[in-house]
């Protein structure tokens, strides 16, 4: 019986909608659990576990979308911060970003980063951009193959967060 509800919750429906206060709490805790695999990789992971899991506060300049199953279970979400809203110095103004693109571990390998991502391209252009960016590192191993075969490609290198290197990925946007 396990294995079928285990199934089934794999079949169910993702949904994508914004995100709402009530939201906060599975959205912080949902972003501490999909980095949490790389906890060993950043050299001061308290410090920077501190920052991840206040990621609804991203939805103070840029908006958060999240992916919803079963009940309006959240199960990921992802910061999308639209042209010349502020963000970090090495994209430029003009560029739309999305952030912390997170997947409960208990969602992976159902699409939903794809979503969300393809949300955010959505999203940039209703607000008319050519380029979209976005910065990730090679320890995330899954994400960073996604975004390649998307269509990003390499743009620059990035500050490195708490001892890891993190490059820009752009991508052009297609009408």
């Amino acid at each position: 019986a396990a294995e079928l509800r285990s199934w089934a919750s794999r079949m169910s429906q993702i949904f994508l909608r914004d995100f709402k206060p009530e939201d906060a709490t599975a959205v912080n805790e949902i972003a501490l659990a999909a980095f949490d695999q790389f906890r060993d990789s950043y050299d001061d992971w308290p410090g920077f576990g501190a920052r991840i899991g206040q990621m609804s506060a991203l939805s103070e300049n840029g908006e958060i979308v999240v992916a919803v199953a079963d009940r309006e279970l959240v199960v990921g979400a992802v910061a999308y911060v639209g042209p010349n809203q502020p963000k970090a110095s090495f994209f430029r103004p003009e560029w739309p970003i999305m952030r912390m693109l997170v997947v409960s571990p208990s969602a992976r390998g159902r699409g939903v980063g794809r979503l969300l991502t393809e949300e955010c391209l959505s999203r940039a252009r209703r607000d008319g951009a050519t380029q979209f960016a976005l910065h990730t590192s090679s320890v995330m191993e899954v994400a960073l193959p996604m975004y390649l075969r998307m269509g990003f490609k390499f743009h620059s290198s990035a500050p490195p967060i708490h001892g890891v290197e993190y490059g820009v990925y752009l991508r052009e946007i297609d009408a």
